[in-house]
């Protein structure tokens, strides 16, 4: 399994270049990111911390790392709109049509959607309707750049209340009615863990339209090795289906060295990388 670190959460305090050096001397070689137009500073995602194409190209080349996706929009539509609303979807495709720009740039070719949170006077089915809009037409733009767009469902309980979309179940009708081979579900174990439970065969059911894998702690969003989850048996069983793709950790480090989290992290997934 192609393991990737999402460079948002190590290393907080170093710019993103250093960040990517630093995951590739703890032995990964595949990373992804949040927004290209700010960073996580260990607190929020900061604008003055924009990311430079150039940079992360070089960056990536000294180290022999690539980038597997970055993201489109806020989970609560701060960054690029909320497609759950109608009034947003010119603002959303516009930043789109921007991600996959600076995507070409850092020759990547995934990024994450979200669906932004439930609209006052709108029902689920006006929002859902405003979703299979704009990621059609999104699904369209994606395939003729040959670039993947992939939804998160994200939990409510703990991380992202009010969010539209939490559950996989929901994730994959909006996936199969747009059914588009550039638009895919993002299956984030960690979150599916805390709505939904039954992992793997959730997992199975759905292995054809899933395009990236998100993973942390349960609970507490720290390191796989810490909490209920036995990750490498989740591992391989989507090793077992055929799943090519990349496994991302999205975790934040319980352990207050980021090199040493990254190393018992790698330690504990030597038996399935």
């Amino acid at each position: 399994m192609k393991v990737d670190i999402c460079l948002e959460m190590v290393f907080t305090d170093l710019p993103t270049e250093e960040r990517i050096a630093r995951i590739a001397k703890n032995g990964f070689n595949v990373v992804e990111f949040w927004f290209h137009d700010a960073t996580f500073d260990g607190t929020t995602c900061a604008t003055s911390l924009a990311k430079d194409p150039a940079a992360i190209r070089q960056a990536c080349k000294a180290s022999g790392v690539r980038v597997n996706n970055l993201v489109v929009n806020a989970w609560d539509g701060s960054f690029g709109g909320s497609p759950v609303d109608s009034n947003d979807h010119g603002k959303y495709l516009e930043r789109f049509h921007e991600v996959m720009e600076f995507a070409k740039a850092i020759d990547c070719k995934m990024a994450i959607t979200c669906t932004g949170c439930l609209v006052p006077n709108l029902s689920r089915h006006q929002m859902r309707a405003n979703l299979e809009k704009v990621y059609g037409e999104a699904a369209r733009i994606a395939q003729k750049n040959d670039f993947m767009l992939v939804v998160e469902p994200l939990n409510l309980y703990v991380d992202h209340p009010g969010y539209y979309l939490d559950s996989s179940f929901e994730a994959a009708e909006i996936v199969r009615a747009i059914s588009s081979p550039n638009f895919k579900m993002l299956y984030d174990v960690y979150h599916m863990q805390i709505m939904e439970g039954n992992l793997i065969s959730n997992i199975e059911e759905n292995i054809d339209i899933i395009g990236h894998f998100h993973a942390a702690g349960v609970p507490g969003r720290n390191e796989l090795n810490i909490g209920e989850l036995n990750y490498i048996n989740i591992i391989k069983k989507i090793d077992s289906l055929g799943y090519a793709g990349s496994f991302g950790l999205e975790y934040a480090p319980l352990k207050p060295d980021s090199s040493a989290s990254l190393a018992s992290l790698h330690n504990y997934l030597s038996e399935v990388m």
